[in-house]
């Protein structure tokens, strides 16, 4: 497998279709003493709450809220709300906008993982998992340029193939994995990277 970069400042994850059931995986394999926020899209019907927060909070470690706009980023597993697109802005805090939707969607994988390129460079872990668009690919494109890590699960094992076989082309990931090969590679970053 190849190895994480050393020095990791946030983790980015990006999901549509099955993504729920994936993240159920990755998600509590990180420690409760991890320093590195964990940023999470997931394309949601803008209509209605959303339960991500709720429902995974019972499952990890790291304490789980939905993003606000103008929060400091911290340690922590963070969800975006329905029907708003997720920045991050240089001195590191979250903002929301009601921009109109890129590739169908907001929030936007690619807007959160563009902005997330821009602040935190080299020291950014890019996820994208199992969905139905190719939203994602140019975002994961971004974050390798920018020089971070992107890592894609393997769309044998997605649920729906498009958006992980689309970040493949666009993004020449350095880790192409499953699932729980995921999990363990985000746990280790995050025990490597905690307050002990």
């Amino acid at each position: 497998m190849v190895p994480a970069p050393l020095r990791v400042d946030a983790i980015v994850v990006g999901g549509s279709a099955g993504s729920v059931e994936a993240l159920a995986t990755i998600l509590p394999a990180c420690a409760a003493s991890s320093l590195v926020p964990v940023v999470v899209c997931v394309h949601l019907p803008p209509q209605r709450a959303s339960l991500l927060p709720e429902l995974f909070a019972s499952k990890c470690l790291l304490p789980v809220r939905e993003i606000e706009d103008k929060q400091p980023i911290l340690p922590g597993i963070w969800f975006a709300p329905p029907d708003y697109h997720l920045l991050i802005e240089r001195e590191r805090s979250f903002a929301l906008s009601a921009d109109d939707p890129v590739n169908y969607s907001r929030p936007s994988i690619d807007v959160l993982f563009e902005s997330a390129a821009d602040v935190f460079g080299t020291s950014l872990v890019a996820v994208i998992l199992t969905g139905a668009s190719e939203d994602g690919a140019r975002g994961a494109k971004a974050v390798r340029d920018a020089g971070g890590f992107v890592i894609v699960q393997d769309p044998r094992t997605a649920e729906a193939s498009t958006m992980p076989e689309a970040t493949m082309r666009a993004a020449r990931p350095q880790l192409v994995a499953s699932v729980g090969d995921i999990a363990a590679i985000l746990g280790r970053i995050c025990n490597r990277q905690s307050a002990r």
